[in-house]
């Protein structure tokens, strides 16, 4: 967005706890609540539509939403009256007609000075029954450019205020699209499929990308003809530094919060995890033993930690207390469990484990001990890695000729990521700021 737009307004208005208590979306317990959501037309003054700009936020809004798996969006069709309004607060509003179309909740648009060339926007959203504001927000010297910035922000917000947490619609991911034999390079995208661009072109494969919390860093492992390498792509100049190490492990490297970056190198017969400094370089030793140990993960406090391990046989899930040293298995059902990403909460460990199927996405609950399978191909389903949300999923899946999907904690079906066609895959999200 450019830098001339401004948020103006930032409130969270509900009405008093004694009156009514705020709608809120529990997405992590069992059995989701199914939310539907109309949107009156937008409108430049009483019943008088917007047009071109206006509709197209509209399209956008709409679009941001078919990604919220509890989310269902009411026809216009199903409107008795229509959904052209007054105005775009009370008492300007029938919410009548809302109800009667089933709609929990209605969101209205408003363009005070038109909707053409460079405008300001007022967005509200309140629920149907009560006819309550759950919240409102005004966007000023808004341009056409402008608008997915401006839908992306508005059903954060919304998001927020129904589950607690926006942090999807806040998100980047960092994936990696294939183009040829050691040919790879990272690309990132909005989780709805928006601003795709690739951010390395370098000869040989990256793998494993992950961003780092301040969104300042992607790291990955590099392999080209003659070595392998971290590979620390710096958003602030655009540019590729590639750092080797002695040997020719780098394995799944990934941040801590502190901006330090955790990675699996060469170290005698087995890999082992170490921490790197703020430089990149070696400063400790963070698991080794006498096995493989690669793909570490943390959650936001940085104090657990998920790797695979091969110390009892083949791959399977550990997770690593770091304050006190202590390691316990996490999956375990089958034989070959790989590719684990801890939930920023620290309560849930996502993994890929191989079955006769193909590859399937289970997770495991660490406070209720429940396994769950999440995903059921076709195809093959890899390398998931959680939102900061604890709620969303992304993974890779050779389904409908390869792609990045969306799923949840709870499993559902998976939504394909717009990537631009070509094989993609290890899809990593970054972490919005509070």
């Amino acid at each position: 967005m450019t830098k001339q737009i401004v948020l103006a307004l930032g409130l969270l208005l509900f009405a008093s706890p004694a009156a009514h208590a705020a709608m809120r979306v529990d997405i992590y317990g069992p059995g989701q609540n199914i939310v539907n959501l109309a949107l009156a037309a937008p409108i430049r003054s009483p019943q008088s539509e917007a047009t071109a700009m206006g509709r197209n936020l509209q399209q956008l809004v709409e679009q941001n939403l078919s990604f919220l798996p509890f989310m269902r969006l009411t026809s216009p069709k199903s409107v008795l009256g229509g959904t052209v309004l007054m105005g775009y607060e009370p008492p300007n509003l029938d919410f009548k007609r809302f109800q009667l179309s089933g709609s929990d909740i209605l969101v209205t648009t408003f363009w005070p000075d038109g909707d053409s060339g460079t405008k300001s926007v007022h967005l509200r959203a309140f629920e149907t029954n009560t006819g309550v504001r759950l919240f409102g927000r005004e966007y000023l010297k808004v341009s056409a450019r402008d608008l997915p910035e401006v839908a992306d922000r508005f059903c954060a917000d919304l998001l927020e205020a129904l589950t607690g947490n926006g942090a999807f619609f806040r998100s980047t991911l960092a994936f990696i699209k294939k183009t040829g034999k050691l040919s790879a390079n990272v690309w990132l995208v909005k989780p709805t499929g928006r601003d795709l661009r690739q951010i390395t072109n370098m000869q040989g494969e990256a793998l494993s990308p992950a961003w780092s919390p301040d969104g300042r860093f992607v790291v990955f492992s590099h392999i080209d003809t003659k070595s392998h390498a971290l590979g620390v792509w710096d958003s602030n100049n655009k540019k590729v530094q590639r750092i080797r190490f002695p040997g020719n492990v780098v394995i799944g490297p990934a941040f801590m919060p502190d901006n330090k970056v955790a990675v699996a190198l060469s170290n005698g017969k087995y890999p082992v995890i170490f921490l790197l400094n703020h430089v990149f370089q070696k400063e400790r030793v963070l698991e080794q033993s006498d096995s493989i140990n690669v793909s570490p993960t943390f959650d936001s406090t940085g104090t657990k930690m998920a790797f695979t391990s091969s110390r009892m046989g083949g791959p399977q899930i550990f997770l690593k207390d770091l304050n006190s040293g202590v390691v316990v298995r996490v999956s375990k059902n089958g034989t070959y469990n790989t590719e684990s990403n801890l939930s920023h909460d620290g309560t849930l460990v996502v993994y890929s484990r191989m079955t006769d199927y193909g590859h399937r996405i289970f997770v495991q609950d660490m406070v209720t001990g429940m396994e769950r399978q999440v995903t059921f191909g076709p195809g093959s389903d890899e390398q998931p890695a959680f939102c900061a949300d604890s709620y969303f999923i992304a993974f890779a899946s050779t389904r409908g000729g390869g792609g990045i999907y969306l799923t949840t904690r709870h499993g559902g079906d998976a939504k394909q990521v717009p990537t631009g066609g070509g094989p993609s895959s290890f899809p990593r999200w970054s972490v919005p700021s509070k």
